[in-house]
């Protein structure tokens, strides 16, 4: 690894540079649609702010550069509607804030009042919850999952104030998402009645239930994991774990050099108990081996169960040895691309000190920096240059100090 770190860094360096003004990123001012909202932590300026913040706060880069992403970011009016989450609105922003609070107290008064908003943003989305189960009706996707809900708001609560009331209320609440309600199907108590979009479809007129770790119960299983290495176990945490993961066990595919999760299953599947090969999601971060098989790991160090831990690593490992397997991440983001399955590896190699793991980053580690040179790309953290940019960093560093950046990401 200490071979790659140089060009690793250097390749950052030059795309954090690329991405130092606002004025120069986007020319025409700051987007104002979609995921490019200032706001945005996928795609606005929000994200870019992360970038800068986490270069400062390891030395690499400079305080001037990440404030003026900051204030860029936090200007004008705040989202703290229904739907703001982990990577839109007030939580977002406290977020970002939060990283850059850790070494700076030039920040403070700023996240006191944006998680004033997240807290009350958490404590509605918990009773729609709550009264949703009281129902026993299924969740909504944006309820539960990392991206729009519960377990995105989670993950930050559990990294800006672990032992806070709000925090063991989100962890108590995905203890019950997993508690069974009656299903003759047998079907899981986090089985949406939706399509993968979110939204009803006629491909899905049953639903699906979701692995991944951007809409699934991947998230979930990750954030209640993380929680419980960091003993912070509520009533039932461990049992929710368990629950979860005998439903991906159910559904592991592969052996046990290579195995994989699907990164959904349908009604049909469910019913046959059966999911073709032509299935297994490509290796990212969003609904593959990236985020399924962290999401494992984490599981079985919190469950004590170094089969599982293996299994996890055999999982990676056997992904960023195949070149199918690779040549299904063209892209260079953190959500489709190889800086997703780059960066969740190292966090994979680092946590337990594997070596096959480590061994394997320069490799893949090159590889994105051919792609990054041969061609121009969206700014933006969760698929562009921003994420890239962040997965070389820590890579050429070897650290992540805490609050950690993937924390969005449920990697830690």
């Amino acid at each position: 690894m200490t071979t790659t770190a140089p060009a690793a860094l250097s390749t950052a360096d030059h795309l954090a540079h690329a991405l130092a003004d606002p004025s120069t990123v986007w020319p025409g001012g700051r987007p104002d649609g979609g995921r490019a909202w200032p706001q945005s932590l996928a795609g606005g300026v929000s994200g870019i702010a992360l970038l800068h913040i986490e270069r400062a706060r390891t030395g690499r880069g400079d305080w001037d550069t990440a404030h003026t992403w900051l204030a860029t970011a936090v200007h004008g009016e705040v989202s703290a509607a229904a739907n703001a989450n982990l990577f839109f609105g007030a939580p977002a922003l406290a977020f970002i804030t939060h990283c850059a609070t850790s070494a700076s107290s030039r920040y403070l008064r700023v996240l006191e009042r944006l998680e004033e908003a997240t807290l009350t943003v958490t404590r509605n989305r918990l009773v729609e919850a709550h009264l949703r189960i009281d129902r026993a009706e299924r969740p909504p996707m944006e309820e539960f999952d990392l991206i729009q809900g519960l377990s995105g708001l989670g993950a930050y609560h559990l990294s800006r104030h672990p032992h806070h009331e709000i925090t063991r209320d989100v962890l108590a609440y995905l203890v019950r998402l997993t508690e069974p309600m009656p299903d003759p199907a047998g079907l899981p108590p986090w089985w949406m009645n939706v399509a993968p979009t979110g939204a009803p479809s006629a491909d899905y007129p049953h639903g699906h239930g979701n692995f991944g770790l951007s809409h699934g119960i991947g998230s979930a299983l990750s954030v209640l994991s993380l929680a419980l290495l960091r003993d912070l176990a509520v009533p039932g945490m461990v049992d929710a774990v368990e629950r979860i993961c005998a439903w991906t066990d159910q559904w592991r595919q592969g052996d046990e050099t290579g195995p994989w999760w699907p990164g959904l299953i349908s009604m049909e599947q469910a019913t046959d108990e059966e999911v073709h090969p032509d299935l297994r999601p490509r290796p990212s971060w969003c609904y593959g081996v990236s985020g399924t098989a962290r999401a494992q790991q984490v599981a079985g160090l919190a469950l004590r169960d170094p089969v599982r831990v293996q299994a996890a690593e055999n999982a990676i490992l056997a992904a960023l040895r195949d070149p199918l397997q690779l040549d299904k991440l063209p892209e260079i983001g953190l959500c489709h691309g190889t800086a997703g399955l780059l960066h969740a590896a190292w966090r994979m190699a680092t946590e337990t000190g594997n070596t096959e793991i480590a061994a394997e980053l320069p490799k893949l580690a090159n590889r994105l920096i051919i792609a990054l040179d041969q061609d121009t790309h969206d700014p933006e953290l969760l698929d562009g240059a921003a994420g890239a940019a962040l997965a070389l960093h820590t890579l050429g560093t070897n650290s992540a100090p805490t609050p950690h950046w993937d924390t969005f990401l449920a990697l830690a």
